[in-house]
């Protein structure tokens, strides 16, 4: 048994060391975050509650018994194709067979089908080829169309989480899904809010929480009507009335075409508008958009401002961005928007796609408004293809063997910048962007406590905006201490600068005016153990890994905890558990093996 806490002790260090660095990248906010040619999948059937939900909702299908034509045809696109549960009927449009080896990792990944469900699996094999160890799950659902590729989506409990490999249409390959790239994350790469509201329909993410969701995930799967149109509750009510006549007409529903074209983009930006942080107002999330509002009423998105050595380069989900950087929108006054274009019912072929948008082009300009060559023209396929010319693709830059259309409409492809892409600040906000303000105040002040988050999160990668976050944390902690993300912030603060028992007193605060929170439990459980009150930083630590049962650091400080307190049972214990949950890790496996006393696999 001494021998056995000789080496738990030992590697305790290194564990510590680990966690440590793990908890620095979090940064100082607390911020929610945000095979053969693929055959083209119908809408799958949505399965929606016969009355509606508390807001109001009640699926697409209801919507079809006055618009069954528009209902058909958004059902073929994209986003109408967004998510689908696997079935036996879906399984046969998709490769589900693959066997890879990532060299990198030392990982060898498989994807199979049986009777009629999906199921990936990870696994590692030592020097004679057997089995170290073997991580499978049935996957619930597909997410994507297949225009780039689709990822994998599956459920643990009530916890949502990423496959490690995804399908690239492209290469007609399965390999490492967004983000694995950088690691290996097995099956615990959770869900966000952030990620799930803008792929699917209806989705009931916990608020507060790291991938939980209520039962059912869903109430509708794909991207439906009411995404765009709000709740349709109050619109069927009205019709079967007959309160409205003209349908669409009244209030009781949004038509995006009747509102401004501010108020029309907001509806699009909720999804295709980045940034370099979104910060929701206190209280909100994804589900309190409503289409017809403005989008800051519920979340703002901010952007680090761009100069002449860092010009804006992103294209990736910075659709109305790059939109607004065209000449084509700065000539319009604002009348241009994303609907100027697209009609979201319907999506053009490939090979539809640059007549489609001529006849958009041409309700501006005229064949004569083309500078081109008429050489130049004749080669591009099909002839006259503006959007070929000027709105090329490019590669996705953070997702493998991706392309996007990009928006800046360039009248030539050596287009520079506009000046207005280096003076979008204002004086009430000179170090960030506000991309979507209220309708005719862009010059209002941002809430200090929309500040507090966004400047916390990009200090984390972007030390310039560390003394900002510090100036306005320090403001709120005069005009709006009773807030408990000010009270979880300040706590940090003085953590990170030794002041422990004033830590402790704000955190202690945060979590008696807040939802509970792992962060914050996790943070308290650090100040209390520095104090010299070991038994109270377990009792926090143990809440934390409770509330977050799949967040790997947490998981990894309990393990250091328990060593450091000398209770080497429950430390073996705690590290056997961590290994069910993240089989992948060889090195907690390695240690958890030494410590046994047992030879090293490999």
């Amino acid at each position: 048994m001494k021998t056995e806490q000789r080496r738990l002790q030992k590697y305790a260090g290194w564990m510590l060391c680990s966690v440590s660095t793990l908890l620095l990248l979090e940064g100082f906010g607390q911020t929610q975050k945000a095979a053969p040619a693929v055959k083209q999948r119908q809408g799958a059937a949505i399965q929606l509650p016969a009355t509606p939900d508390g807001d109001g909702y009640v699926g697409s299908a209801s919507c079809s018994r006055c618009h069954l034509g528009i209902y058909k045809q958004f059902s073929r696109t994209s986003m109408g194709r967004s998510m689908s549960p696997i079935t036996p009927e879906l399984l046969q449009t998709l490769p589900v067979s693959a066997d890879l080896y990532d060299d990198k990792l030392d990982r060898h990944f498989e994807v199979h089908s049986r009777d009629g469900k999906l199921y990936q699996s990870e696994y590692q094999t030592d020097a004679g080829g057997k089995e170290i160890f073997r991580d499978s799950h049935e996957v619930d659902w597909i997410i994507g169309a297949g225009a780039n590729g689709f990822g994998a989506l599956l459920q643990r409990d009530n916890y949502l989480f990423q496959a490690p490999l995804s399908f690239y249409s492209k290469p007609g390959t399965w390999g490492p899904s967004p983000g694995y790239e950088f690691g290996d994350y097995g099956f615990n790469r959770p869900i966000l809010a952030g990620c799930i509201s803008c792929h699917s329909g209806r989705p009931r993410p916990v608020a507060a929480t790291n991938g939980r969701f209520e039962t059912p995930p869903f109430t509708e799967m794909a991207i439906g009507c009411e995404n765009c149109h709000g709740p349709g509750a109050a619109h069927i009510r009205a019709m079967d009335s007959g309160d409205s006549p003209e349908r669409g007409q009244g209030h009781s529903i949004v038509n995006p075409a009747r509102l401004s074209m501010d108020l029309a983009n907001n509806i699009c930006m909720s999804c295709h508008q980045t940034g370099n942080v979104r910060v929701f107002k206190q209280g909100k999330t994804y589900q309190d958009f409503r289409p017809g509002t403005p989008l800051d009423d519920v979340l703002s998105i901010l952007m680090v401002p761009p100069t002449r050595e860092s010009p804006p380069q992103a294209d990736h989900l910075e659709h109305f961005y790059s939109m607004s950087l065209s000449k084509c929108y700065r000539a319009s006054a604002g009348r241009m928007g994303c609907i100027t274009c697209h009609n979201p019912h319907v999506e053009p072929s490939r090979e539809e796609a640059p007549a489609y948008f001529n006849a958009r082009c041409l309700t501006c300009h005229t064949q004569q408004s083309c500078k081109g060559s008429h050489a130049a023209r004749e080669r591009s396929k099909p002839v006259d293809n503006c959007i070929g010319c000027h709105m090329p693709k490019r590669d996705v830059q953070v997702i493998s063997h991706s392309s996007v259309t990009s928006h800046r409409i360039l009248a030539r492809p050596d287009e520079g910048f506009p000046e207005t892409a280096l003076h979008q600040t204002t004086p009430a906000l000179p170090d960030l962007i506000h991309l979507n303000p209220i309708p005719g105040r862009k010059d209002d002040v941002v809430p200090p406590l929309t500040l507090l988050q966004a400047y916390g999160e990009l200090a984390a990668s972007k030390p310039e905006y560390v003394a900002p976050y510090l100036k306005v944390l320090a403001q709120l902690e005069q005009t709006d201490p009773d807030k408990a993300i000010v009270q979880a912030a300040l706590g940090r603060r003085d953590l990170k600068s030794g002041k422990l028992q004033e830590a402790a007193d704000h955190l202690h605060r945060a979590l008696q005016l807040g939802p509970p929170q792992a962060t914050v439990y996790g943070d308290l459980a650090e100040v209390m153990t520095k104090l010299g009150r070991a038994e109270e930083g377990l009792a926090l630590l143990q809440k934390a890994t409770v509330l977050d049962p799949f967040n790997p650091v947490l998981q990894r400080a309990l393990v250091v905890r328990l060593i450091n307190m000398k209770q080497y049972s429950n430390a073996l214990a705690a590290m056997e558990h961590y290994l069910e949950i993240f089989p992948q890790d060889s090195y907690m496996r390695k240690m958890l093996g030494l410590a046994k006393g047992e030879p090293s696999q490999k």
